[in-house]
């Protein structure tokens, strides 16, 4: 989805060769005895667990040259903001989290001991949406001051489409567009409905502000179950939006389930009281994040020479969200 930079490429090629490097800049820039680093998981090429013989071990994230160390600053800002509030998060490894590294920026976080939450399935399911609508609560209460003011909530995944949740619709419209002449002739009319959808979305804009996280959905990419607790982690989508589209992307992701509805609901609102104008807007503003991956979807399987497949129309189902969205409200007595 986004250009990738020399690191990334070298990383996908020889994670081995790649991770020595990385230890070598480490040890030279902060003066630690790193031994090695290896990937977190088979999903993240960029991300690194460092480990150490003088102290406990190190993340360390390697993001592309293609997202400007502005960003990578805006995170580490965004982490000692939430360490100032003793928010549940990772932890900057040092006050000088942020460093250059060939022609990628690296920001080095501490190691958070623990596992990932449960998968989202039965009684397991029921707990990961407790965890999160609580986590997601607390965030949203946190007072605001100039370190957390960079727009956040879109997905974050293409560094040409950071910032507000408007973005996410951005990019699902440059998806869609750039593969308008392959679509078959058959197709037409539902690709076009698919891309009237991202063109009229609600974003959001005027509804309620917070510190949004922007992908607080997905476990063990975004919260570790640690020692203490559940912790938060990979901040890069985070930033000041509608609380409403953080909350919106929780409840699309409980497929409906009733009792995950309502521990996330009620977990959310020991903190927050959404606004009349909020839980009207809700159902729209469910379909930013599902039309992105709509639009993501459609455009990689185009381009890999097939037409849209059911995931495409499943992410975006008005069906589907609609009686999210009435079952949410529900929960909260509306």
């Amino acid at each position: 989805m986004s250009k990738e930079g020399s690191f990334e490429k070298v990383v996908r090629h020889d994670a081995g060769e790649a991770g020595e490097r990385l230890v070598t800049h480490l040890r030279d820039y902060y003066g630690i005895d790193a031994v090695d680093a290896t990937k977190t998981g088979q999903h993240h090429d960029h991300v690194f667990r460092v480990d150490r013989r003088d102290g406990d071990p190190w993340i360390a994230r390697v993001f592309s040259a293609s997202r400007p160390r502005a960003r990578v600053e805006g995170d580490a800002a965004i982490l000692r903001f939430l360490e100032r509030h003793d928010y549940p998060s990772e932890r900057l490894a040092t006050e000088d989290g942020v460093s250059a590294f060939d022609d990628s920026t690296v920001l080095v976080t501490r190691f958070v001991p623990g596992g990932p939450l449960p998968m989202a399935v039965g009684h397991e399911g029921s707990e990961k949406f407790a965890i999160m609508g609580d986590l997601l609560g607390r965030l949203h209460t946190l007072p605001f001051d100039e370190s957390v003011s960079r727009p956040g909530g879109a997905s974050g995944d293409d560094p040409s489409y950071e910032g507000s949740p408007r973005q996410d619709l951005m990019a699902a419209l440059a998806f869609l567009d750039a593969v308008d002449t392959k679509v078959a002739p058959a197709e037409r009319e539902r690709f076009e409905w698919l891309r009237d959808q991202v063109r009229s979305a609600d974003d959001g804009q005027g509804l309620p502000e917070a510190l949004v996280h922007g992908n607080l959905l997905h476990a063990p990419d975004h919260v570790i179950l640690g020692e203490q607790g559940p912790v938060a982690i990979n901040w890069k989508s985070a930033g000041r939006g509608p609380r409403l589209a953080d909350f919106a992307w929780l409840m699309w992701g409980t497929w409906g389930k009733a009792d995950w509805i309502d521990l996330a609901v009620g977990a959310y609102r020991k903190h927050v009281e959404l606004t009349d104008d909020e839980l009207d807007r809700l159902e729209a503003v469910m379909y930013v994040r599902p039309l992105y991956l709509g639009g993501f979807s459609y455009r990689r399987d185009l381009v890999n020479g097939r037409q849209a497949g059911q995931e495409v129309w499943g992410f975006a189902n008005p069906e589907h969200i609609g009686a999210i969205a009435a079952a949410t409200r529900a929960a909260w007595g509306r």
